[in-house]
C-alpha cells in the first residue's frame, strides 16, 4: 500500500520559514519524480516545485528564489523550505510522486497559514 504523509504545516507570520516534509513507503522512491503542489480556497491546484529521480528541480515563478525542494532518498523524504512567506502562500500543500507518467499518488495534504 502506498502512502504520502505530510508534516510540517502550521500557522506563521509574514516573512517566516516552514519546513514541509513528506514520507512515503510502498513505492521505490529514488525512481519516482517528486513535488509539491498546493491550493488555496476557491482557487485550482497549483505546482509549487519539482525533484525528479535525476536530480533536478524547478519551481513555480512565485516561490523562485524563496522556496527550495529536497530530497532524501536514503530516507524516502521530500522536503520543501519555505522561507519569506507571504499571505499568499496560504493553502494546503501537497506531496505528489509521479513515475514517467505511468501513475502517480498523493499525500492528504497540510495547511499552511501565513497571517499576523
Amino acid at each position: 500500500q502506498v502512502q504520502l504523509v505530510e508534516s510540517g504545516g502550521g500557522l506563521v507570520q509574514p516573512g517566516g520559514s516552514l519546513r514541509l516534509s513528506c514520507t512515503a513507503s510502498g513505492i521505490s522512491f529514488s525512481i519516482y519524480n517528486m513535488a509539491w503542489y498546493r491550493q488555496a480556497p476557491g482557487n485550482q491546484r497549483e505546482l509549487v516545485a519539482t525533484s525528479t529521480s535525476g536530480g533536478s528541480t524547478d519551481y513555480a515563478d512565485s516561490v523562485k528564489g524563496r522556496f527550495t525542494i529536497s530530497r532524501d532518498n536514503a530516507k524516502n523524504t521530500v522536503y520543501l523550505q519555505m522561507n519569506s512567506l507571504k499571505p499568499e502562500d496560504t493553502a494546503v500543500y501537497y506531496c505528489n510522486a509521479a513515475l514517467l507518467g505511468l501513475r502517480q499518488y498523493w499525500g492528504q495534504g497540510t495547511q499552511v497559514t501565513v497571517s499576523s
